[in-house]
């Protein structure tokens, strides 16, 4: 699997900037001091939480190199390192992850694990796209299952979310009190071609991955003659994506810390939580 690509993910930077504010400000009273950023991209999320609490010590973590070296060049004043969230060491008062877990799979035990990384009265707070209805992915996901592209034998990196029901549960399970809220927000895109270009540094990429050049062209032409029937022009000559995003935020329950660091520590024995 190719590496993330930061120029093609920035294309969008203010759109996808956006949901890391609104998530942001929505814990801006917790008055954190340590604070790390998971999946931090380019460091567009980061430089928010700079901003929202300008005096913590704030650590941006991603598992792709290219987006690691992009968010150093950009944000020279803030620290960065490639790790994955799994491997993250150490207690944190805030833990803040805009659109990269549903990248990673397993939330059933990632989600105690990562509260288990929580100092005293600590948050967990999350954003997550969820677009399954959206016509743009039923048509990318429907094009991709023809066989003449042959993805049924290439194993893909996963980008999926459970149902809010199930991170309900979850939360209720390992958290000392929670929220759960979803914003859907109305991009307007000069064309159709922007809505192709919206995705292909993410929901594209694992495909585009295993295309030859000619194959990626015909790919890509297929999903946009379907997208030009799904999104009509408004009346100011644009298209709209509509983007659901999902948002939680959880807070470290003292009387499960015990149990939460044993599962840090033997994730294996919790393999049915939830």
């Amino acid at each position: 699997m190719s590496d993330w690509n930061p120029e093609k993910y920035l294309l969008f930077k203010n759109q996808r900037t956006q949901p890391a504010l609104d998530l942001a400000n929505r814990v801006r009273s917790c008055q954190a001091k340590t604070v790390v950023d998971i999946g931090c991209g380019p460091g567009n999320s980061t430089a928010v939480l700079k901003d929202v609490f300008p005096h913590a010590k704030i650590l941006g973590i991603d598992n792709s190199a290219n987006m690691i070296s992009k968010a150093k060049a950009q944000h020279s004043g803030l620290d960065f390192q490639v790790c994955s969230a799994e491997d993250l060491t150490g207690s944190y008062d805030l833990l803040f992850s805009n659109a990269c877990l549903q990248w990673i799979p397993n939330h059933e035990t990632l989600i105690p694990q990562l509260m288990g990384k929580l100092t005293e009265h600590g948050v967990l707070t999350v954003q997550m796209p969820m677009n399954w209805n959206e016509p743009l992915f039923r048509i990318i996901k429907a094009v991709a299952a023809k066989p003449k592209w042959d993805f049924k034998n290439v194993c893909f990196e996963r980008n999926d979310t459970l149902s809010p029901e199930a991170y309900f549960d979850i939360l209720s399970a390992c958290s000392g009190s929670f929220e759960i809220w979803e914003t859907v927000y109305y991009h307007a895109m000069p064309s159709h071609e922007h809505l192709i270009e919206w995705v292909r540094g993410t929901r594209l990429r694992p495909y585009l991955d295993v295309l030859n050049e000619e194959q990626k062209v015909e790919f890509e032409q297929e999903i946009l003659s379907m997208v030009r029937d799904a999104y009509p022009f408004t009346a100011s000559g644009e298209v709209v994506l509509e983007f659901r995003r999902f948002f939680f935020f959880g807070i470290f329950n003292i009387f499960l810390s015990p149990l939460l660091q044993c599962l840090d520590d033997r994730p294996e024995l919790f393999s049915d939580w939830g």
